[in-house]
């Protein structure tokens, strides 16, 4: 007959003898108690909130060796894995064939340990106590959940000779840390602090009430930011939020917040123009800021809170005093607006800008443009770059704001100047110098001169380490078009940064 299938723990009775045997069987019972456990209600993955969260970075040394930071994670068959001290981990390259992914894991182990021995009588010896420990290790085959966490991987390259942390943690480069695919371990209801989780109730209505007054006035973009609140709020009131994800939810909520402040500058000028709302954008870079450091902590998380919470203020003071759209408005004939730099808001976050381009009643044309890095159109606009400490050529596969990614090829200089010529213009009219940027390098002012004559200060405010490409638009004014073909110098002003550039655009009014 066979036997009864289900777990069996030890049961004492007066008289029972135990032997090493039914020992060993309880302690299984429990092991194996606890593995279920953690199968059945806990996804595998690193479990964050303790210690380091056993992130993996380079080390300072710049070397082929990384640093892990100690942290708790669950295998797929159950088992706890937690390391005390931060570990090192050395990559031989002598093992390697170049190119090649090697990942960095995480490894269940048990260790027999206190080995002891009776003098008396020699039969009697063993081990006294099972070591459960884990270690990281270097592997050259994709993790397998079932016996490994992974913790990064790194691609490397035939030349490489240290390691780095990742510029964009969403696009690693080469030779660079990659924790894009580190699995997330479950954990069952939220363990934020009442107090806490009474700010982060607080701010998703701060922002939702700031968002509804948009959607007042026409502002479509303003939906999304509201229902972003919504689905957060349902899921704080589940008792679902926590620091583990709190800060990916964010992002949701501040892309649609950015898209709110494309919305606004495009389509409601009244809004975008005031100096508030102006404010209100710088807001919503620091919080891109903020969210790509990816500091998953105690600190970063009463940032967020702050800075948003400040961003929800100035909204709301934006649109103070605007009336409230109740029907769609009746189009008046208007007086031409006058032209403005600040009417190539939306234009910065175009993946392809257009020709013609209606701003504010302004219809501007495509009247030269520069291939950067294309020899007969460098030569043709006698592009050259001068006296700079460096210079590089690069290409570049990123993100615009909306998503959409674009690859090109391009330059930049620390210091010194560049200099080209634009074609094809009309003298008396003001010419609008686009120029496609890495964004990720920016706060810092550029000094145009056009003819040899000094014309206007280009600020290039703010960086995005996610959306990194932008169109950063420089005015040239009528009083400096004098001729049908313009010499531009562009120079930084702010001492020690890249000054990079990867197409440029010349429109005038038509």
């Amino acid at each position: 007959m066979a036997e009864t299938q289900g777990f069996k723990r030890i049961n004492f009775f007066k008289g029972f003898l135990t032997t090493e045997k039914d020992w060993n069987d309880a302690e299984r019972y429990h092991i194996d108690k606890r593995r279920l456990h953690n199968r059945m209600l806990h996804s595998a993955g690193i479990v964050y909130g303790y210690a380091g969260d056993l992130r993996v970075s380079a080390r300072a040394r710049g070397d082929l060796s990384v640093e892990v930071q100690p942290g708790y994670a669950i295998d797929g068959m159950g088992n706890d894995l937690m390391i005390y001290d931060a570990a090192i981990r050395n990559i031989n390259l002598e093992e390697l064939r170049l190119p090649q992914t090697v990942y960095i894991v995480l490894r269940y182990y048990e260790e027999l340990t206190d080995f002891i021995a009776y003098k008396e009588n020699l039969e009697y010896k063993g081990h006294r106590r099972v070591l459960e420990s884990c270690r990281v290790e270097i592997s050259q085959t994709e993790p397998d959940i079932m016996r490994e966490v992974e913790l990064a991987r790194i691609h490397l390259e035939k030349g490489v000779n240290r390691i780095r942390d990742a510029r964009d943690p969403h696009d690693p480069k080469g030779n660079e840390l990659d924790m894009r695919f580190t699995p997330k371990g479950g954990l069952a209801g939220s363990q934020l602090p009442p107090h806490l989780r009474n700010r982060l109730e607080n701010c998703l209505h701060q922002v939702r009430r700031g968002a509804l007054e948009y959607t007042r006035r026409g502002v479509i973009a303003g939906h999304d930011v509201v229902q972003a609140c919504n689905t957060s709020l349902m899921m704080m009131h589940a008792n679902l939020l926590d620091l583990r994800n709190v800060f990916d939810i964010f992002k949701l909520i501040i892309e649609a917040e950015g898209e709110l402040s494309l919305d606004v500058d495009v389509h409601h000028p009244n809004i975008a123009q005031k100096k508030e709302f102006s404010e209100y954008r710088r807001q919503i870079e620091i919080l891109r800021g903020l969210l790509g450091e990816n500091k998953n902590n105690l600190d970063a998380y009463l940032n967020l809170l702050a800075y948003q919470s400040k961003a929800s203020e100035i909204a709301n003071a934006a649109v103070a005093g605007e009336k409230v759209q109740i029907e769609a408005p009746v189009e008046k004939p208007t007086e031409k607006k006058a032209i403005d730099i600040k009417d190539w808001e939306g234009v910065k976050q175009m993946p392809q800008p257009k020709s013609p381009i209606d701003l504010e009643g302004t219809t501007w044309v495509l009247v030269d443009e520069i291939e950067i890095l294309n020899k007969e159109s460098e030569d043709k606009h006698i592009f050259t770059i001068k006296e700079a400490k460096d210079s590089y050529r690069s290409r570049q596969k990123l993100k615009y704001p909306d998503g959409t990614t674009v690859e090109d090829t391009g330059r930049a200089h620390v210091d010194g100047y560049s200099e080209f010529k634009i074609m094809n213009v009309t003298p008396g009219r003001p010419v609008v110098i686009l120029r496609r940027m890495d964004y990720v390098y920016g706060d810092y002012e550029l000094e145009m001169s056009v003819n040899g004559k000094k014309s206007v200060i280009v600020s290039c405010v703010g960086t995005d380490r996610v959306h990194r490409w932008r169109n950063w638009p420089a005015m040239i004014p009528a009083t400096d078009v004098t001729d049908g073909t313009l010499l531009i110098r562009q120079q930084s002003i702010t001492a020690g940064r890249d000054i990079n550039m990867f197409h440029i655009w010349v429109y005038q009014p038509k």
